[in-house]
């Protein structure tokens, strides 16, 4: 084979690889730009993505606890015990009212509710009207109404373990009324009130 052949035909492989190579780097650079573009997108986008979804799990664990009474109210919150009166009739009235100026309850004309001092007149007791809730007559004065058909009794939880002796007061208030009134006595979420619930009040 003569040489000018020879090197026509290395020429031509050399321009040949270059113009593959050029071809490649061509193909390339699109490719990386587009996937460096979409890396950008991606790091703008998923801070908004992540604090959505931070958002909404914190608004599900709210909504969990919410529904879970083994652990104390949240900040603010009080506990809360049902009492239903079994036969609600004028006299029931007349032995709550009684049993309100035994205890030295003082009656808020506004919120239109009871205060029990207990152990802790910085945090009373309120007796409220079940039925609706938190509209109760002021008993001691002979308001004329409906008969009370239950009360619920509500109370802040201590700050400090050291002043439970005030939730102390509050269960022992519950049971009396219940045992007075032979009514059912419910928790919070209106479910049976047993030892275990007023263990957990109390602490």
């Amino acid at each position: 084979m003569d040489n000018p052949l020879v090197a026509a035909l290395a020429l031509s492989s050399l321009v040949l690889g270059i113009a593959a190579i050029a071809l490649l780097i061509y193909l390339a650079l699109p490719h990386r730009r587009r996937k460096a573009s979409a890396a950008k997108h991606e790091k703008n986008t998923k801070p908004r993505d992540t604090s959505a979804s931070d958002n909404r799990q914190a608004q599900e664990s709210e909504e969990g606890d919410s529904g879970k009474t083994d652990k104390r109210p949240a900040k603010g919150k009080k506990y809360s015990l049902f009492v239903i009166f079994s036969n609600p009739d004028e006299a029931t009235d007349q032995r709550l009212a009684e049993w309100l100026k035994e205890k030295g309850a003082t009656f808020d004309p506004v919120k239109k509710v009871f205060h029990i001092d207990g152990e802790q007149p910085s945090n009373p007791i309120t007796i409220a009207n079940a039925f609706p809730p938190g509209d109760m007559p002021d008993l001691l004065r002979g308001e004329v109404h409906e008969p009370i058909r239950g009360i619920s009794l509500l109370v802040k939880p201590p700050l400090r373990k050291r002043r439970n002796q005030q939730m102390v007061v509050y269960v022992d208030l519950a049971k009396e009324m219940g045992k007075m009134f032979e009514g059912d006595m419910l928790d919070g979420d209106r479910q049976p009130a047993t030892e275990e619930t007023y263990a957990r009040i109390i602490g």
